[in-house]
């Protein structure tokens, strides 16, 4: 939309690279194990308060309007959301168990120098502009991702988000009422979407695409189906040492099974398909299991692909536990359809980064999920992707180089001047 010109301060840090840099210095220590070298930054608790502290820090420095919505996603605005048609970047601060730098915060560190870039170039916005970081996109404490962003799309109820528990039996509404954050207010939020024209998310390559094509940026054309589902094998709990082979109805065997099964499966049908959790009870050295409860998370290019994976994981589960006279119960706990992000928002995306030049950015699709995905039933959304060269995300392994994070700055600024100052 046209209209008066939106003015940036000129007070407020330095632009561009130095910023980027300064920011991704600032937010590098929080969160970090001495231990692991990777970062525990979990919805609510200590260091995720820190980084959403250091997240209004940067908003205010800017002169940007700072509020957090009902379900506790952050939000900085330069002009006014509700005149409409608002251009909003960002991305999560919070982390998986052990997990790497650069997934989430590169897409929060580089909105804001993306800003900052364009106020070294004097641009005019003529749309409002949101940074946003969205609130337990990993889904590390409570075992549902995107939750901030679910909730504000409408994808996850009030009810089951008040259902949603941590390790220590803490429900999400508890702990975001002890980090200060009234979970009364938890909800849907049409209004803010509809005022919301584009949403762009940068984030680091989860994969070697761009490394193998030689290319720094990329755009994002899928987002492959996924989901994650809870296997229950209850069997007898009994004496490592005394109980006879024969006498045994030990869960872990026919889970053991099923996690080859799931290798397998996914060989089959060109999927992913990893059992990464457990929890098993009661969980003593000289004792047989009564309950090993193992989280299966898979995802394929098509629907089909992920139908056919899932259900041979199941089967192979059912066939296994019955020969160990085990018990079953699969729970699906989170699912994701394919999302194909706007076509015409991508191609405008192509089109602002090839400029004069007529080069080609290469287009993508994604095995991992983002909150650009859970919006994108409501807001045309877009996703810019940055070279990794180890391609290995979720570790301390995950890696992006200076220059390949400077170009992702400078792609996003240009986005950015594109949508939002025309």
């Amino acid at each position: 939309m046209g209209g008066t010109p939106i003015a940036l301060r000129n007070d407020c840090p330095q632009p561009g690279v130095s910023s980027f840099h300064e920011m991704w210095r600032q937010l590098a220590r929080i969160g970090r194990s001495s231990e692991s070298g990777g970062y525990r930054r979990f919805a609510w608790g200590g260091a995720d308060a820190e980084c959403r502290e250091w997240f209004e820090e940067q908003v205010r420095a800017r002169g940007l309007a700072y509020e957090v919505d009902r379900n506790g996603n952050q939000w900085g605005w330069l002009g006014d959301p509700a005149r409409g048609d608002a251009v909003v970047t960002g991305s999560h601060l919070d982390s998986v168990p052990d997990g790497g730098a650069f997934d989430g915060p590169l897409g929060v560190v580089s909105a804001f120098a993306a800003l900052d870039e364009l106020l070294r170039r004097g641009a005019r916005f003529t749309k409002p502009l949101g940074v946003v970081n969205f609130g337990d996109e990993e889904g590390a404490r409570f075992g549902l991702a995107c939750v901030g962003s679910r909730l504000t799309a409408g994808a996850l109820t009030v009810e089951q988000a008040h259902r949603l528990t941590d390790a220590d039996g803490i429900t999400l509404p508890q702990a975001m009422e002890a980090a200060g954050h009234d979970p009364g207010t938890l909800g849907p939020d049409p209004e803010r979407l509809d005022r919301i024209g584009a949403f762009v998310e940068l984030h680091v390559e989860q994969g070697r695409a761009l490394d193998l094509s030689g290319d720094r940026v990329g755009i994002a054309s899928a987002i492959w189906p996924h989901g994650r589902w809870r296997f229950d094998f209850r069997g007898e709990a009994n004496h490592a040492g005394t109980t006879r082979l024969t006498d045994r109805r030990d869960p872990m065997l026919p889970y053991a099974e099923t996690v080859l099964a799931a290798r397998r499966e996914a060989e089959l049908a060109g999927a992913v398909a990893t059992f990464g959790k457990i929890a098993v009870e009661p969980n003593g050295v000289n004792a047989i299991p009564s309950l090993v409860r193992g989280w299966l998370d898979s995802r394929a290019a098509d629907q089909e692909s992920l139908d056919t994976v899932v259900e041979g994981v199941r089967k192979a589960a059912r066939d296994h536990a019955r020969q160990h006279g085990v018990t079953l119960d699969v729970e699906r706990e989170s699912f994701t359809p394919v999302v194909e992000f706007d076509h015409a928002l991508r191609d405008e995306l192509a089109r602002i980064l090839a400029g004069d030049t007529g080069r080609t950015v290469p287009v993508l699709g994604t095995g991992a999920g983002h909150d650009a995905g859970i919006l994108s039933g409501r807001v045309p959304t877009a996703m810019l992707f940055v070279r990794n060269p180890t391609g290995v995300s979720h570790s301390p392994a995950e890696y992006a180089t200076e220059d390949d994070c400077v170009a992702g700055v400078t792609a996003l600024a240009d986005v950015l001047e594109g949508l939002a100052c025309t």
